[in-house]
């Protein structure tokens, strides 16, 4: 299939997604962009959020991925499940209780500005990172398998595509995002059905044929049982439940779509059927990455990592299947920076500058978001291109390691507010929540003179966390400040 044509198709794409942003933003406000007008479908959010949580990384690393680690990802998955019943059940309650715009400002309430405003910080510095990782991935692919032959630059490319996302999310925010994310998300969906049924008519093998020659070929393992190894298979079920609490139960992105649900009951309902959609989509990722592995070593393919789905895709599979790879590809696109940009927007908007405490008006509140909007834009830009610069070759892993360290801090900082009862002396809080990852780099950078032949891994998140909460204790007084309970008309005024 021709270039040109794949990139017309790209272009129609989008042009949906202008259409579904204008019937959505008519109307738009401040409470539009932040909460949705609390009016979401629980169902809808849900569904939408598939595409959010996955994103360009998983449709394209985790399939990647099954050559060197077999679907070794299940055991993190098994964490997923704990975690986001964790979410459903612990944090939300009380994010609805306190009827919050900004999930940080609970920081605020329990134990005071600096912490509200450091976990702020962490999580536009997380959000920033793990997004622009995740487009820099899809944008990169598009680059070399249709750009690159049309003679269009990479730095155009990446300003053409968050020019787009800014004009789809710059006036309707969550509102807009709740519906196009469901759109990208049966598009991404729809896409990786049809490439496991494609992939097993062309090897002529059935579902149970296909399973027993990836056994075979040792695709299939799934529990890593070495305590030494990175993914041994109790530290993966227990970083899974603690990358979930962080990234979505203490992440304003995530939680914003589901608090733009009316009631805390619809907010648990759709976290509940995240997760059952979730497990199945997952599967059946690592599926395709065992059947593009083997077709891969039918086929005579020698790309491996996030290389193999497209090599196989555009050098190996008839125009129409490319066609349906690429709808899906940028279906998965979107969703990595929309809700990213939108979340950062917010939170810098209501957590740092404070639009919503001063009372400023609606015209005024405006020009400000939209201001920080374009500039998040801006640093999605540059970040992009330091991406490209780095050119990792398996960018999930670079998305893990970077939430271990950003992730962590927020980790600390939640935990300590609610399992404990304790003040803190809040001047100090900046520096214990910078010494967390600081002190996470040294133990990594000489891990093998402090643990012999254990290898931290994914548990970097769960260390970084207890060695902020510790840091917290150390500065803390028995008198408490705030509760996890405190009244909602406490707080409904300033979140």
């Amino acid at each position: 299939m021709s270039p040109a044509f794949l990139f017309v198709v790209i272009f129609a794409y989008f042009g949906l997604l202008l259409a579904v942003a204008w019937a959505t933003s008519r109307n738009a406000n401040n409470d539009s962009f932040f909460i949705g007008n609390k009016s979401s479908h629980w169902a809808l959010v849900a569904f939408g959020m598939v595409g959010t949580t996955l994103s360009g990384v998983t449709f394209v690393s985790v399939p990647g991925a099954v050559g060197r680690d077999g679907f070794g990802y299940l055991q993190i998955t098994l964490g997923y499940v704990i975690g986001y019943l964790v979410v459903a059940f612990v944090l939300l309650p009380l994010y609805y209780r306190l009827r919050l715009t900004s999930i940080y400002h609970y920081l605020d309430v329990r134990l005071g500005r600096r912490a509200y405003q450091s976990g702020a910080a962490f999580f536009i510095v997380s959000r920033t990172l793990g997004a622009t990782a995740r487009l820099y991935l899809v944008v990169n692919i598009l680059q070399a398998t249709i750009l690159d032959r049309l003679g269009v630059p990479f730095w155009a490319t990446n300003c053409v595509i968050l020019a787009m996302i800014l004009l789809y999310t710059y006036e309707g925010g969550v509102k807009t995002i709740v519906w196009t994310d469901t759109l990208q998300t049966t598009g991404m969906l729809a896409g990786l059905v049809a490439c496991v049924w494609f992939l097993l008519d062309r090897m002529d093998v059935s579902l149970a044929g296909s399973l027993a020659q990836m056994q075979e070929a040792g695709l299939a393992r799934v529990f890593d049982l070495n305590v030494d190894s990175p993914g041994y298979l109790w530290k993966q079920i227990v970083a899974g439940a603690f990358i979930t609490i962080a990234m979505t139960g203490m992440d304003q992105e995530m939680m914003q779509k589901n608090i733009s649900v009316k009631t805390l009951a619809g907010a648990q309902k759709n976290m509940v059927l995240l997760t059952f959609v979730l497990v199945i989509v997952l599967v059946l990722f690592l599926f395709l990455g065992g059947l593009l592995h083997l077709y891969a070593a039918q086929a005579g393919v020698t790309a491996t990592g996030d290389k193999l789905f497209p090599t196989v895709v555009m050098e190996h599979l008839p125009a129409a299947m490319q066609l349906i790879f690429f709808i899906a590809l940028v279906s998965a696109l979107f969703p990595s920076a929309d809700g990213a940009i939108t979340a950062l927007t917010s939170s810098f908007c209501i957590d740092l500058l404070g639009v919503r405490r001063r009372q400023l008006d609606e015209g005024t509140s405006k020009r400000w978001r939209h201001r920080v909007h374009l500039g998040f834009c801006a640093l999605f830009l540059v970040l992009v291109m330091v991406f490209k610069w780095i050119d990792s070759a398996s960018m999930i892993g670079v998305i893990l390691k970077l939430a271990g360290y950003t992730y962590g801090p927020l980790l600390g900082l939640f935990a300590f507010g609610l399992l404990t009862r304790r003040a803190v002396r809040d001047r100090w809080v900046p520096a214990v929540v910078l010494a967390g990852p600081l002190l996470c780099a040294l133990l990594e950078r000489w891990q093998h003179l402090l643990f012999g032949s254990y290898r931290l891994g994914l548990e970097l998140l769960v260390i970084n966390g207890i060695l902020v909460f510790a840091g917290l204790f150390l500065i803390t007084s028995p008198e408490r400040r705030g509760a996890t309970g405190v009244q909602a008309d406490t707080v409904s005024s300033s979140s």
